[in-house]
């Protein structure tokens, strides 16, 4: 049987995941990251981007964070944000128009949103997006 590690993802609302995994990856500020047990303790920010969690069956879970918190203990990984969802339930629809509107504030002078709040609305629409591609890529569509 494979070594496991306790992962749990929290966002703002409620608990999204909780249970044991042989792996998690994530989109830390550094870079990417992959944890996986007996992983030294480290604490980092996370990018709005993918979670991804690799299951003891081989299987694999995709989460999508607005960044947030990963915290790694001796047999434990926390993951906090304030947005955090299972990537089967990203709103294509709703990024395609958040990208957009980030896109049209960046481009207006005279735009309701300053600069650096279009930035952070269009990554994290891109990473959205980008979850949902590689959930499609991976064979999971919803």
């Amino acid at each position: 049987m494979a070594m496991t590690i306790h992962v749990d993802i929290v966002s703002a609302e409620k608990e999204i995941y909780s249970g044991l995994v042989e792996a998690v990856f994530a989109s830390a500020v550094m870079g990417e990251v992959g944890i996986y047990p007996r992983h030294t303790p480290m604490l980092t920010r996370l990018k709005p981007g993918e979670v991804r969690v690799l299951l003891a069956n081989g299987n694999e879970e995709q989460f999508y964070v607005s960044g947030g918190i990963l915290e790694v203990q001796p047999h434990v990984v926390t993951i906090l944000a304030d947005t955090a969802m299972r990537a089967t339930d990203v709103d294509e629809a709703a990024a395609l128009e958040a990208k957009a509107d980030a896109e049209r504030a960046l481009k207006d002078s005279d735009a309701k949103m300053d600069a650096a709040e279009a930035q952070a609305k269009l990554a994290e629409a891109m990473a959205q997006l980008r979850s949902i591609e590689r959930m499609r890529k991976s064979g999971k569509s919803h």
